[in-house]
C-alpha cells in the first residue's frame, strides 16, 4: 500500500487529461470524479463517475454511468452484463490482480471504462457480450 498514489496525485492525472472533469477529494483517503467520455467517434458521450476511498487497510474503488442512467438493456435482457451491481450499474473493469493503486486511474481504469461501454454499445445492438469476463 505504501506505493500507492495518492489521491491527490490522481485526480491531478485525471484533470490533466480531461480538463471539463468535476473532481472532490476529501482528505486525501476520498476521491470523486466525474466526467464524460466516448468511446469512439460513432458512440455515444457517456459521463462515468469514479469512487475512490482509502482505508487503513483496504482501498474501494467504484466506477458507474451517471448518464445515461439507467443504461438502456439489449432487446430480450433484464439486466446489464459484466457489473457488479445492475441497480447501481457498477462495472466490472477488471480481474484482481490486475489493478494496484500504484498505476494512474488514467492509464488504466478510464480506458477500461471506456472499452467497457464500447462493448456494452455493441451489446445494446446484438444481445452479445464480446467483452469477456466472468459472471456475477
Amino acid at each position: 500500500m505504501a506505493n500507492r498514489k495518492s489521491l491527490i496525485v490522481q485526480a491531478n492525472l485525471l484533470n490533466k487529461d480531461f480538463p471539463q472533469s468535476v473532481t472532490k477529494v476529501k482528505k486525501d483517503d476520498r476521491l470523486i470524479w466525474e466526467s464524460t467520455i466516448q468511446p469512439t467517434p460513432l458512440s455515444a458521450v457517456y459521463t462515468i463517475k469514479l469512487e475512490c476511498h482509502y482505508y487503513s487497510k483496504m482501498q474501494k474503488l467504484i466506477v458507474k454511468v451517471t448518464d445515461p442512467f439507467p443504461l438502456p438493456l439489449a432487446n430480450g435482457e433484464d439486466k446489464l452484463p459484466h457489473v457488479h451491481s445492475h441497480e447501481k450499474q457498477h462495472l466490472c473493469l477488471y480481474y484482481l490482480g490486475d489493478f494496484n493503486y500504484s498505476k494512474p486511474f488514467v492509464k488504466t481504469i478510464i480506458p477500461w471504462a471506456s472499452e467497457w461501454l464500447l462493448h456494452y454499445e455493441t451489446w445494446a445492438c446484438t444481445g452479445t457480450w464480446n467483452g469477456g469476463g466472468i459472471e456475477h
